[in-house]
C-alpha cells in the first residue's frame, strides 16, 4: 500500500521520524534527566508528569479544531517547527522548576503533532478496509518510531551524554516537517463555512459525548492512559529503586515494548474483520491491563523485557483498531476535533493516577502500585464489555451508509 500511495508513504516517514524523537527525548531526555541528574522524587516526578499532561491536554484540544480548519498537514509542519525552541531551552537548563516549565511547553506543541497524524487517513484513503491498513501503517511507522527512539537516545547518552539527546530529537523535528509538508491531500471537507474558533471547539465536544459509539470509544482509551498514568512517575524509579539496574535500561526495555507495538500494529488488518468492533476494542482494553502486571511484576531484566514485548503486541494493536473505529464513525467535517478529543482523554487519564501515585507507592511500594494500575484498567473493561455487545448489535442493525469513511453514528 505504502508504494502505491505517495502520501500515505509520506505521512508514514513523517510519523515515524516525529515519534522517534519525541520518545527518545521523553523517556531519556526527560524523564532521564530529572530521575537522574536532579535526583527527582516520586513527587517530583508526578508534577512533571502534571505538568506535561495539562500542556498536551490544552495542545491535543486546539489542535482538534485547526486539523478541521486547515487540515492535518498544516498543523503537522506547525507544531514540529514550534517544538524546537522548548527542546534548545531544555539542553541550557540545570535546575528543576524550569527545566518542568519547557518540557510542558515541548508537550503544548509536541503533542498536536501526534493528533495531526491521527487524524490523516482519511484524507488520504476511503473504505473500512484502506481505513484499517492506512491506519495500520501510520500506526506501525510510529511504533517504529518508538522502538528506534530510546535505543538510540540510551546509546547517546552513554556515550556522548544527556543533552545529545535533545539535539538529535530537534533534527527529527525538522525531518518530520518536511516530510508533512511535502505530503498533498485533499482541502479539508466542511459541511459549513467555518464559525468562530469557540463554537468549533464545543461542537466538537458535544458530538464526541452524545454519539454512543464515538463516547465508548473514547473512554475505552481513557482507561487504557489511565494504567499509563503511574509509569509516568514510576517507571524511573521501577528501573532505579525497584530493579537496580541504570538510566540506560529504561531505553532498552521500552525498545522491547516497542518491538511489540510494530508488530500488534502490523497484526491488525491480519485479524477477522470481527475485531474492528466495539467488543474487540473491549478485550484489547481488558489483555492491555494484564500486560501491565505481565511487565512490571518481576525484577529479572529477562521476563521484563518478555513481559514488556507481549504487553506492546497487545497496545499495537489497540491503537490502530482504536483509530479506524473513531473515523469510520465521525463525520469527515469532525475528524480532527473527534481524534483531539481521544487524545485530551488520553492525557487526562494518565493524569488522574497522579495524585495518588506518590502516597500509593510510599505505602505498597512501587511495584505493587504499577501492578494495581493494570488490574484496575482490566476491571474497567470487563465492566464495559455489556455496553459493547448494545454497540455491535446496533451497528448490525443498522443500515450501511455511503459515507466514504463508514455507517453514520448513533447519538443519544
Amino acid at each position: 500500500m505504502l508504494r502505491s500511495n505517495r502520501n500515505l508513504a509520506l505521512v508514514v516517514f513523517a510519523r515515524a521520524v516525529s515519534r522517534l524523537g519525541g520518545s527518545a527525548v521523553w523517556f531519556i531526555g526527560v524523564w532521564g534527566t530529572a530521575a537522574y541528574t536532579f535526583g527527582a522524587t516520586p513527587r517530583q516526578l508526578a508534577t512533571l508528569s502534571l505538568a506535561n499532561g495539562i500542556a498536551a491536554i490544552a495542545g491535543s484540544l486546539t489542535a482538534g479544531v485547526l486539523i478541521d480548519r486547515y487540515g492535518p498537514r498544516r498543523v503537522m509542519v506547525g507544531a514540529e517547527v514550534l517544538s524546537i525552541p522548548p527542546l534548545v531551552a531544555m539542553l541550557y537548563t540545570d535546575t528543576f522548576a524550569p527545566f518542568v516549565v519547557f518540557a510542558a511547553l515541548y508537550s503544548l506543541f509536541g503533542v498536536p503533532t501526534w493528533t495531526a497524524g491521527a487524524s490523516f487517513a482519511p484524507y488520504i484513503v476511503e473504505g473500512r478496509k484502506p481505513l484499517e491498513k492506512a491506519n495500520a501503517a501510520i500506526e506501525s511507522g510510529a511504533m517504529l518510531g518508538f522502538v528506534l527512539g530510546p535505543a538510540v537516545a540510551a546509546v547517546l547518552s552513554e556515550r556522548v551524554g544527556h543533552p545529545a539527546v535533545f539535539v538529535f530529537t530537534a533534527v527529527t523535528c525538522v525531518l518530520a516537517g518536511v516530510a508533512a509538508w511535502l505530503t498533498r491531500i485533499e482541502s479539508t471537507h466542511r459541511e459549513h463555512a467555518p464559525s468562530h474558533p469557540w463554537r468549533d471547539f464545543t461542537s466538537g465536544l458535544r458530538l464526541a459525548y452524545t454519539t454512543r459509539s464515538l463516547r465508548y470509544y473514547i473512554l475505552m482509551g481513557t482507561a487504557v492512559w489511565f494504567g499509563f498514568g503511574a509509569f509516568s512517575a514510576l517507571e524511573p524509579l521501577f528501573y532505579r529503586d525497584v530493579v537496580g539496574v541504570g538510566v540506560e535500561w529504561i531505553g532498552y526495555m521500552n525498545a522491547a515494548f516497542g518491538v511489540g507495538l510494530v508488530v500488534g500494529a502490523q497484526s491488525l488488518p491480519r485479524l477477522p474483520d470481527a475485531v474492528v468492533s466495539a467488543r474487540g476494542l473491549a478485550i484489547t482494553t481488558m489483555l492491555c491491563g494484564l500486560g501491565t502486571v505481565l511487565y512490571v511484576g518481576s525484577t529479572d531484566l529477562r521476563l521484563i523485557a518478555a513481559g514488556g514485548l507481549l504487553w506492546g503486541v497487545v497496545i499495537g494493536a489497540l491503537e490502530p483498531l482504536l483509530r479506524t473505529l473513531l473515523h469510520l464513525d465521525a463525520p469527515h467535517a469532525f475528524v480532527g476535533r473527534i481524534v483531539g478529543t481521544a487524545q485530551w482523554h488520553r492525557n487526562a487519564g494518565e493524569l488522574i493516577p497522579l495524585t495518588l501515585v506518590p502516597a500509593l507507592a510510599a505505602s505498597l511500594g512501587i511495584q505493587r502500585t504499577l501492578i494495581a494500575g493494570g488490574l484496575v484498567v482490566t476491571l474497567i473493561a470487563i465492566l464495559g464489555y455489556g455496553t459493547a455487545r448494545t454497540l455491535d448489535k446496533a451497528a448490525a442493525a443498522r443500515t450501511p451508509s455511503t459515507s466514504p469513511t463508514g455507517p453514520l453514528p448513533e447519538s443519544v
